[in-house]
């Protein structure tokens, strides 16, 4: 059914969504690696698409930056349009010294800066985590094929631009891999309306030190980890 943020009709999602932020890169997974994918939604130029992958039905969509925006697409898809499990496919500022570029990340819990977990907890901390039964097939099929993965914190901040300059050294000594905007509140809401959710992350950037995929190595990377995502969760 029709949401302000989806003009999409009943039964026009698949039960699996993957989130990319940027639309365009919804778009792009939609015609490189699903078969008969068709757009559903575009409100906002916010792309969605519904497709199949060996046979099985998907849907992949921008869910924009930040957890606000983030929020809104995921709650109105499970909401309004029954999906049962969100995968997050997106980029993050590697924090430890021995991750590299192109590493994965998977994201088993996330902290925040954002309120919005406190918003919905009632003033109290949550532990915002992700679904085991989608995390650990993803890092089987990382692990099988030699990709290098790590799976442990990732922290979740509303400001790209960070005002307190010890942040990231904080961060770095408690043990976050990496740094990104969206995976607290996905989880937050994961527990309140009860789907799954996974956030999954390439490593494009160093924080702290110098070092930065280009364009094009980001674009191969994303897809590598896309398809990865898409062979370990529709296997079987």
């Amino acid at each position: 059914m029709s949401s302000p943020h989806l003009n999409a009709p009943a039964g026009a999602f698949a039960d699996t969504v993957l989130l990319p932020g940027d639309p365009r890169r919804a778009q792009h997974v939609a015609e490189t690696l699903l078969t008969d994918a068709r757009r559903v939604t575009d409100v906002r130029n916010m792309l969605g698409y519904t497709g199949t992958w060996r046979g099985r039905r998907v849907s992949v969509m921008g869910g924009g930056i930040g957890i606000p925006s983030t929020l809104i697409y995921a709650h109105e898809l499970v909401r309004d349009h029954g999906v049962k499990r969100i995968v997050r496919i997106g980029t993050c500022g590697g924090l430890q010294p021995d991750l590299e570029l192109g590493d994965l990340v998977l994201a088993l819990g996330a902290g925040t800066d954002s309120n919005v977990n406190r918003i919905r907890f009632g003033g109290y901390d949550f532990p915002a985590t992700a679904s085991w039964p989608l995390l650990e097939p993803v890092a089987r099929a990382a692990r099988a094929a030699s990709r290098p993965v790590r799976v442990g914190n990732v922290f979740s901040s509303d400001l790209f631009y960070h005002p307190d300059a010890a942040l990231h050294g904080r961060l770095r000594e408690l043990g976050f891999l990496a740094i990104e905007m969206e995976a607290a509140g996905l989880y937050g809401l994961a527990a309140e309306l009860g789907f799954e959710a996974l956030s999954v992350l390439t490593v494009t950037d160093h924080v702290g030190r110098p070092g930065a995929m280009t364009a094009a190595e980001r674009a191969t990377g994303v897809d590598a980890m896309t398809r990865l995502v898409l062979e370990s969760l529709f296997t079987g």
